[in-house]
């Protein structure tokens, strides 16, 4: 999708956000894809560029869940935004993979989506607005933790966790967000989040990790890249460079630049 089409994406859904109606542009999931077992099983041994090939690919032809493509409105202050109600998955609801992947690869899903990523203030309100807040199940660290079986089943804790219960959904994961210290660190992806019951997150922002490094607690989660501010709808980058709206959005203040280099 060129850069247009997906501007022309973002513009239609935050239209449609605001008109009630919101869901992300994905194609219906062909009843023949690959289900999120059968995925991790295709993708385990794969070199990093291959995984997150397939994995961008299997999420923009719509193999994803269908719980998660509505979105959910978040409010901050003055500001609503929209968010995914679940990080980024390939498979169906009864059978799916939460899959990490590189921050730059979320980059591109995002773009193709109209979406964008979230700051670490966003992934606070989302927290703070979930329906089902999921205790964190972190993994005794290891080498496994980076691995295509770890990520299964991680998810298959999640998913017993959860029990098919929909809405927006948050705490079991980290999110990869966006932050103003990537300027000056390039190549690093920043994590923060999996909140704890009382609120405060595991992950303090964190730019410790370089690009290709992806285990079983990251998660990507879209938001909207257009955000409602005192009634008028404008793109997220702009708000998060308007040093008024930015302390809304972002622990950090105005980010000049919210988003990773396409790979």
């Amino acid at each position: 999708m060129t850069r247009r089409l997906a501007a022309l994406a973002a513009l239609l859904i935050a239209s449609a956000s605001a008109a009630g109606a919101q869901e992300l542009p994905l194609p219906p999931r062909d009843a023949t894809a690959p289900t999120g077992s059968a995925f991790a099983a295709e993708i385990d041994g794969l070199s990093l560029d291959e995984r997150d090939a397939r994995i961008a690919r299997e999420i923009l032809s719509g193999n994803v869940p269908a719980h998660l493509r509505a979105l959910h409105p978040v409010a901050v202050d003055s500001v609503t935004f929209w968010a995914a109600p679940d990080y980024l998955a390939v498979g169906s609801d009864a059978d799916y993979l939460l899959v990490p992947m590189r921050p730059e690869t979320a980059q591109r899903i995002a773009d193709s989506l109209g979406m964008a990523l979230p700051t670490p203030r966003m992934v606070d309100a989302i927290w703070a607005a979930a329906d089902l807040r999921l205790p964190p199940a972190p993994i005794a660290p290891g080498p496994e933790m980076t691995t295509v079986p770890v990520f299964l089943a991680h998810t298959r804790t999640v998913g017993e966790q959860r029990r098919q219960r929909g809405g927006l959904i948050a705490g079991h994961k980290k999110d990869v967000v966006v932050s103003r210290a990537l300027a000056e660190r390039p190549g690093r992806v920043a994590i923060y989040g999996w909140h704890r019951e009382d609120g405060t997150p595991i992950q303090p922002l964190y730019l410790g990790h370089t690009t290709d490094w992806m285990d079983y607690s990251h998660g990507v989660r879209l938001v909207s890249a257009t955000v409602r501010a005192d009634g008028r709808l404008l793109p997220l980058a702009e708000a998060l460079r308007d040093p008024g709206l930015a302390p809304v959005l972002s622990h950090e203040g105005v980010i000049g630049t919210a988003r990773y280099p396409r790979r």
